[in-house]
């Protein structure tokens, strides 16, 4: 049974410490806060000067300025710590003749501890703002971007997706990817440990049944340790200089060509999202021949670009990748 309590301690501190941290830097709180931690350099002063015969209380001043670290400027802060490490000393039962550096110690240690706390909540703001920056960039983004979990079940997505893949309204997240752009799903289940960030040109098979074109630019990551990834997908059926111009069918049902050694590798690293110069530097080729390769590949295949290399590469050539 001490498993479970220990789990469920830490979470509760977990709990605790997210609470903390978000009434620390809520700017709504910054006047309540001020308040109380004058107070409490007040109240701890007090009492420090009733018990100075027997304890010295000069260490709780880090609690207020802990929490007035995260809306004060940094001479304030410094300003602050001189203040409290005189106050405890004002109070201390200890030897005289070592005050002038226990001062000097306390005020380290007290402004120290104020610049710490301070640095690490302003970080944790800027980091929050970032993240709120950027979720509305993608929830207002024309694209339709989403976030796939290693099962294949959309884990994010923001309202262009909805509009592109499910135009009855109905909600994306929770459903698997598979339903509306299989070949997302294959880059799942055959990604190891590489990380590939690619495009492809496919089919999206839309919630009211309609099968449109697409562009389809992913990356695959690794969060804790599990597959994830994310794609912006466009909509090519208005668009008429981009389509399709091989038969997938036909492709599927077609005896799939042999490939040599080299085309194999650039496969591979085409597939992982390398362009031609990177692919050249890892082989200890010239860019000329990676180009004269894929050219091979392109016409032993049947396709015209690389995004459609990438596609046919999942679907015929996925145990090579």
């Amino acid at each position: 049974m001490a498993f479970p309590a220990a789990v469920v301690h830490n979470s509760t501190l977990k709990a605790v410490s997210l609470i903390a941290l978000e009434t620390l830097l809520d700017p709504k709180n910054r006047i309540p806060l001020l308040i109380s931690s004058a107070v409490l350099i007040v109240v701890i002063a007090v009492v420090d000067w009733w018990t100075r015969p027997y304890v010295s209380l000069g260490f709780l001043y880090l609690f207020p300025i802990m929490v007035a670290a995260g809306f004060l400027p940094r001479p304030t802060l410094v300003a602050l710590g001189i203040l409290c490490a005189i106050l405890s000393e004002a109070f201390s039962s200890l030897d005289p003749a070592w005050r002038a550096s226990r001062l000097v110690f306390e005020t380290l240690a007290l402004a120290g501890c104020g610049l710490f706390v301070s640095e690490l909540l302003l970080n944790r703001r800027l980091s929050i703002e970032t993240e709120q920056r950027l979720r509305a960039l993608v929830d207002t983004s024309p694209a339709a971007i989403v976030t796939v979990d290693g099962a294949g079940f959309v884990e994010l997505a923001n309202q262009a997706a909805v509009k592109l893949l499910v135009p009855s309204k109905a909600s994306l997240i929770g459903q698997p990817i598979a339903t509306y752009v299989p070949e997302l799903q294959s880059v799942l289940r055959h990604n190891g440990e590489t990380k590939i960030r690619t495009s492809m040109q496919c089919e999206v098979h839309r919630g009211d049944g309609e099968t449109i074109p697409a562009e389809c630019w992913f990356s695959t990551y690794r969060e804790n340790g599990r597959p994830k990834l994310t794609a912006i997908i466009a909509d090519m059926s208005e668009e008429q200089s981009i389509d399709i111009p091989f038969d997938s069918t036909q492709t599927d049902n077609a005896e799939r060509p042999s490939l040599n050694d080299r085309q194999v590798t650039i496969l591979r690293l085409v597939f992982e999202g390398l362009p031609n110069n990177q692919i050249a530097v890892r082989l200890g080729v010239t860019p000329s021949v990676v180009k004269n390769t894929l050219q091979q590949l392109f016409s032993k295949i049947g396709v015209k670009n690389r995004s459609q290399l990438v596609r046919v590469a999942l679907e015929r050539y996925s145990d090579l990748l």
